[in-house]
């Protein structure tokens, strides 16, 4: 990435998390602080398609501020692996396609991400009943990530080319689904499934080899799917006939 390149980054990154720790700041009296537990997958030259069998384990913190009763936003870090391998692609019979077979190309690595989102809340969260205290949401957000990976093929016909390694920085837009389940007052249970799109295609190493073994135009993309346990926390806000003069509360 050149310094142009990061330069851009940094700026949409700084501009991002300005904007969601002002309206933090500004935000109901309702917080949280949580970590998460699931896989991150990776599909790009390698995997075409979302292969469960790639999924391999990631670890995210986070931190959310209500804005509202449906919109809450999040801040959070997610580290996790990547891998992925032309021999578990399966073509219309079955077997390995023809293209795949040749490569017989494998990726593996780690990606790190800082992200900032947006949920949108279809029921009142904090709204509490005796009945069930729960609410499915979406998200939408930007994120930048530092990914470091390897890529080898074990066709020694192919020479050295298909064997890279390195790491990269690039931007990525995080959206997903996720439900959220107060299990007590304070302790939250959440599910949720998200996807990257990234605007690169060099994730895999593999934008520059030969346009006749892989396909420069489709761009990688990769998943966070997990679940959490977060602590919520309540502000009372005291109010202002009281702030002017305190001895009313003695």
């Amino acid at each position: 990435m050149n310094s142009v390149s990061q330069s851009v980054l940094l700026v949409c990154l700084l501009q991002a998390g300005s904007a969601f720790f002002c309206a933090a700041a500004n935000a109901q009296d309702t917080s949280e602080i949580g970590i998460g537990l699931g896989a991150t997958n990776y599909r790009g030259e390698v995997s075409p398609e979302y292969q469960l069998k790639n999924s391999r384990p990631a670890l995210t913190v986070f931190y959310r501020k209500d804005v509202s009763a449906p919109v809450t936003l999040r801040g959070g870090f997610t580290a996790g692996f990547l891998r992925a391998a032309d021999d578990n692609v399966r073509g219309v019979n079955g077997g390995t396609p023809p293209l795949q077979s040749y490569r017989q190309v494998n990726t593996k690595g780690s990606v790190f991400e800082a992200s900032a989102v947006l949920e949108y809340n279809f029921l009142d969260y904090h709204y509490r009943t005796d009945k069930l205290h729960f609410s499915p949401y979406l998200f939408v957000g930007v994120a930048g990530f530092y990914a470091n990976t390897t890529t080898e093929s074990k066709n020694s016909s192919l020479g050295g080319s298909f064997n890279q390694e390195g790491s990269m920085l690039g931007l990525a837009v995080p959206a997903g689904v996720g439900i959220k389940y107060a299990l007590s007052k304070h302790i939250n249970l959440g599910l949720e499934a998200g996807v990257r799109k990234t605007f690169t295609d060099k994730l895999d190493h593999l934008a520059e080899q030969d346009q006749l073994l892989v396909n420069p135009h489709d761009q990688d993309w990769y998943y966070y799917s997990g679940v959490s346990l977060s602590y919520t926390f309540y502000k009372i806000p005291c109010p202002k006939v009281y702030k002017k003069n305190e001895a009313l509360l003695e």
